[in-house]
């Protein structure tokens, strides 16, 4: 039987009901909550779609939500993670695509402000692997303020067969790794790039990075060798817009 999931926060919930993937069971929202207009955009898009709207104490929304879900949350039936031929398939017609690929990446909220970057860099698609990693869960949803339902998430089983698919279709593969041959800047991402960030302890395995393309690193100069996985990919994924937009190779919106 299908387990439902919670999806709680004002902007996730938005984005949940404006995209009409998933099948939305129940809208819940804190009795006596202040209906300003972005509340009232939510309910009305719920009562739209005829999904039941339902008014509960705070303390028993407190107990269905996982974190702060600022008065309102949703039951919906599981994300729908895409498959990776589809995937492919819809890379093959896009000029320069981008494609961020997670080795590892365990923390949810690294992962929700990673799909947030990278949906508004106007990347083409996430892929994680089903293991040594978190699923996308309502923490994940919340972290990318709802930016889950706009972008396609694929899980595969082997990263590595992921990454020679990729190049057997003209993309690059660039490996974040703090001892990359070459600086992030200097790289060329004016191609179909696949860019691999790994997880919070190891980072990109070793069997990963022996497949990439090109090692980047990021100069660090200060007493700390490292940074947090979201932040460095996001000083990656914008310096890949920098260069696309200096061309004028940047298409918008997507």
């Amino acid at each position: 039987m299908e387990k439902n999931e919670i999806v709680y926060g004002r902007n996730s919930v938005e984005a949940l009901l404006e995209a009409s993937k998933r099948r939305v069971n129940k809208l819940y929202i804190v009795k006596g909550i202040k209906f300003d207009n972005k509340i009232r955009k939510i309910v009305d898009l719920a009562k739209n779609n005829n999904i039941p709207v339902q008014e509960i104490p705070k303390e028993k929304l407190n107990q269905i939500a996982e974190g702060s879900h600022q008065g309102i949350a949703a039951s919906v039936s599981p994300i729908s993670y895409v498959e990776f031929d589809e995937l492919l398939m819809k890379l093959k017609n896009i000029d320069k695509a981008l494609v961020i690929i997670l080795d590892g990446v365990e923390d949810p909220h690294n992962l929700g402000s990673i799909i947030r970057t990278a949906v508004a860099a106007g990347a083409d698609g996430i892929i994680i692997p089903k293991r040594r990693s978190t699923p996308v869960t309502a923490t994940v949803d919340k972290a990318s303020a709802g930016t889950v339902e706009k972008i396609p998430i694929v899980q595969v089983t082997n990263i590595v067969n992921t990454i020679e698919k990729l190049k057997e279709n003209n993309f690059w593969i660039f490996g974040a790794e703090s001892t990359g041959e070459q600086y992030y800047f200097e790289a060329d991402y004016k191609v179909n790039c696949g860019l691999v960030v790994g997880g919070e302890g190891q980072g990109v395995s070793t069997l990963v990075k022996k497949h990439c393309d090109v090692l980047i690193k990021i100069p660090m100069p200060g007493k700390i060798n490292s940074l947090n996985v979201a932040n460095a990919a996001s000083i990656i994924i914008y310096e890949i817009v920098r260069q696309r937009l200096s061309q004028g190779t940047l298409t918008q919106p997507k």
